[in-house]
Parts: C-alpha cells; structure tokens; sequence
C-alpha cells in the first residue's frame, strides 16, 4: 500500500546552511531508488541527494537557491516500499563535483550523497564584499580578496563562479613589467587547431578546472625545491611477501606502501620540522604533535588524497588494511570529508606504473611531498663485490622557505635507512 514519504537532506558532515544549486525533479515525476533529486554546493563540496525510495513526487519542498542542513525536507513522494532504502551506489562524476563529505542519516533512512575531493586550503584576506561564509573561505583557500570581486549574484552577491572567474582572469593577465619585481608572463596565444585538422573539444570537469588553479597557486607561490635519492628494499620485499602469505587468510594485502607510509613517519619524528605548516602570516612554523599522512589514490574520477590517522600508533598489518578500505572507498566515491582533511605529509606513489623520478606539487598547507617511482634491480657494490639489489627512487618535494637543502638530504637519506632495515620501523 503507498504511503507519503518525507525525503530528507542525509549526514552532510559539518555543513550547514548548504546551497542547492540545482533541482532535477519536479512533483509528478516518477523515479526510481537512487535517482538523483537536488544538488548541493559547499564551499568545497558539490554533491548529489539520490532518492532512496522508488515512487512520484507529490510536492517539492525546495527550489534552487534555498538554504538546507542535514534533517531538512526535500520532497514529500507517494511509495509502496518499506523498510531499509537501497543502498547507494556511485553516481559518475558528470555533476560538478569538488570535495567529499558524510553518506549516512540517523533518524531516517536516506540514500548517501556523491562526491569526490580536491582543493587544498592557502592563507589570504576576504574583504567587505556582499558574500557569504562560504564563498569567503573558498576566496581566503584561493588568496583572493572579496572586494575586488564584481558579484553577479542577487543584490550584488558573490558567486562561487565569481571567485574562480576572478581567479582566472588573474591568471591569464601579465605579471610584473618594467617596474615591478614579478616575471613578465605572456598571455597564452588564440589558436584555432581546427585549421590544422579535425579535432574534438572536450570541457575539463570540474574537478580540474578547481584542483588545477590549486596546482598553480601552490606551484608558482611555494618555492620547489627536489632531492632524489634511491632506498634498497630488498630486504623489506622479502619480509612483505612473507607477511602476504601470513595474512591471505584474512584477506589483506601488505603492499611497499604500507611500509613507506610507517617509514615516513619515523622520518617525520626524527625531523619536525617537516610535521609542520607555516601559519597564516608566514612568519611561525606550527609543529604538529600528530602524524596523519595523504596518500595519492587515482580514480577514475581523478586524483584524490585520502588521509590516514595517526600513524605512529599503528602497525604494518593494520596500516595494509586500512589503506586498502580507504583506497576503495575513494574509487567508489563513498570517501568523507572528514577522511580528506588534516593531513601532515603526502605521499605519491607511482610504482605501479613506472618511471624513474619525478617532482610532486606539495600539497599545501603542508611543506614536503614524497613522490615514489618504479623500485628496479640494479647492481650495487657491497662487500668489495657488486650485488644484485632491489632500489626503490624516491624523490623529496619540499618548501624552500622552511627547509632548506641540507635537512632534505639528511630527511631523505634517513627515509631511506628506514626503508632498508625494517627494525628501525620498532625502535
């Protein structure tokens, strides 16, 4: 028998107040569980609320533009299902997508919404522009300031469109000139490649179009500097197969990130200075008690950066099984907010495809990202004699402004020592 049923905005993390930017049903509709009802806009989230029943809309409770938290009603829709709503399954990522947050209601059951996470935050000034909270820390994480914003919204308001146009055009604008100290850039030339030959113009998701400004900003805002080296982990490759074979029964997989992940943090306690961020003014270095470290997982979606928690207190085993359920999570869109944020120092591991080095962004507000490559044999001379050895390029990503070359060197070649001899994981 059909009952009315209330539609409510699930578990959004921390948000409140959340925009819907956009409205895709309307009352007399007929859709099916997990059809996508409304969008909804953070300042670092864009995500869809899919329906968690099957049945009609009879009466839309918001339209675009409204203000809603977790709890708030949506629709009210006429279904015959009862009990427990479908559970939910990653939508693709053709809605705009940006950062990730929560998927589960208390009181009543409702479907998670889809998200996926880039954006990292940076210091700036707002300014008095007409705005609201969220637009002005998406300007602050941008180092936009708001007055100089020209608001498209209602009543002059600023968009979060405003803010990236803004950003945008300052990108594609000169720098410096005869009397500034900045570098002269030539605006990119107007081509027409069709005159060339057939081509196919594909947009960009949303996704590059934000991470990409980031990218930018960290780049040409935080000097680079890389230091290379090599670690053997020979010996760490035999004892990781050993364990493979002692925990297949349980089905977790130790993979060399697991390793590198715990190494990295004994390099972080040897040297703090790394565990650090510089605060808003850029003149303290804030120490960091805690060690939660990023690692870089591709997805079909994009990159996204999930962060493990407090890594010093956990073992190879239980880091190998938490790396493999976050990993997944992010592939199939179900990762959260709060599991993107907080972390100290990344890790970027290409291993399993190849190459030989390479230069990580940092990932600011932290000050150094490691980047992994393809571990190779190679013959290396121990013992007055050349040896067969397993070496693994590592290459150091680091903020110039805060470490300087000779506590890189000294950061990575412990990294290295670390990875190595696996007893020093204990000490």
């Amino acid at each position: 028998m059909a009952e009315i049923k209330q539609v409510l905005v699930p578990d959004i993390g921390d948000y409140k107040d959340v925009s819907i930017i956009e409205v895709m049903v309307k009352a007399g509709d007929t859709i099916n569980a997990e059809d996508n009802l409304v969008t909804l806009e953070t300042d670092k989230a864009a995500m869809d609320v899919p329906s968690p029943y099957a049945g009609v809309v009879k009466e839309m409770k918001v339209k675009v533009g409204d203000k809603v938290s977790q709890g708030s009603l949506i629709l009210l829709m006429e279904s015959s299902e009862t009990g427990v709503p479908q559970k939910s399954q990653p939508v693709a990522a053709a809605a705009p997508v940006v950062a990730p947050v929560s998927a589960s209601v208390a009181a009543k059951p409702v479907a998670a919404p889809t998200v996926v996470q880039t954006s990292q935050p940076v210091a700036a000034t707002g300014g008095s522009a007409h705005a609201s909270p969220a637009i002005r820390r998406f300007a602050r994480e941008l180092g936009v300031q708001l007055a100089q914003v020209r608001g498209s919204g209602e009543k002059g308001r600023v968009t979060k469109d405003d803010v990236q146009n803004f950003v945008k055009a300052a990108l594609a604008q000169p720098r410096g000139g005869a009397g500034g100290s900045g570098l002269q850039v030539l605006a990119m030339p107007v081509v027409d490649f069709a005159k060339f030959g057939a081509i196919e113009t594909k947009p960009l998701s949303r996704i590059k179009k934000i991470s990409g400004a980031n990218l930018h900003r960290n780049w040409v805002t935080i000097p680079h500097i890389t230091q290379f080296d090599e670690a053997d982990i020979t010996e760490m490759e035999v004892f990781r197969k050993e364990l493979n074979v002692e925990y297949a029964k349980q089905n977790i997989k130790i993979t060399p990130l697991a390793f590198m992940i715990k190494a990295v943090v004994v390099a972080l306690q040897q040297f703090p200075e790394f565990n650090a961020s510089l605060d808003n003014s850029g003149e303290n270095l804030v120490l960091k008690q805690y060690f939660h470290i990023g690692v870089a997982v591709d997805t079909p979606n994009g990159l996204m950066v999930p962060v493990l928690r407090d890594v010093d207190k956990k073992g190879i085993v239980q880091l190998a099984k938490e790396l493999g359920e976050i990993s997944a999570k992010a592939r199939e869109l179900k990762i959260t907010a709060a599991e993107m944020q907080g972390g100290c120092f990344s890790i970027s591991s290409l291993g399993g495809i190849g190459g030989t080095a390479f230069t990580p962004i940092i990932n600011a507000p932290e000050l150094a990202i490691l980047g992994v490559s393809k571990a190779i044999i190679k013959p290396m001379h121990q013992d007055d004699t050349f040896v067969a050895r397993l070496m693994l390029p590592l290459s150091l990503s680091y903020d110039h402004r805060v470490i300087d070359g000779a506590a890189a060197a000294r950061f990575i070649v412990f990294l290295s020592q670390v990875l190595a001899d696996t007893r020093r994981l204990a000490l």
